[in-house]
């Protein structure tokens, strides 16, 4: 196997890692701010930046990931469908950052999400180089 074919099937298991992650931060992040909350009304307040900073490297390892795998699926598709999830985690993570417009908070969860399944997907289905073995996966020797 190639090392451009390694970095690829890797960067489909670490785009799925990063997602994954990101997500569990999305999931946890409200239990934080809950328990820090209860901890300034006893006099602990702790505001920990590096908790907030958590977007920033998963977004950037993920970067990474949807690059790689972009640049190396079968399908055309799934390109464009890496990227738009990507971009709209990254503009759901900015706009949380900088406040420019009002979202409802959950709605991170469906790029995440979106990014988990399509790296899996990706892994799977879209690493040859028949046109058509993403759409037919009966024909798909896996290793």
């Amino acid at each position: 196997m190639t090392t451009y074919k390694r970095i690829s099937l890797r960067s489909d298991v670490l785009g799925t890692i990063a997602s994954s992650l990101c997500l569990l931060h999305c999931l946890a992040t409200p239990l934080f701010f809950t328990l820090d909350f209860t901890t300034s009304i006893v006099g602990a307040k702790k505001y920990s930046l590096w908790w907030g900073s958590l977007d920033i490297l998963f977004i950037s390892i993920s970067l990474l990931a949807v690059f790689w795998s972009a640049r190396n699926t079968s399908k055309q598709w799934m390109k464009y469908a890496l990227w738009i999830s990507w971009a709209m985690l990254a503009a759901i993570i900015l706009n949380e950052k900088f406040h420019i417009i009002e979202l409802v908070e959950e709605l991170i969860y469906l790029p995440s999400i979106a990014l988990v399944f399509l790296h899996i997907y990706n892994r799977k289905y879209c690493q040859c180089a028949n046109e058509n073995c993403c759409s037919n996966s009966s024909k798909i020797q896996l290793d």
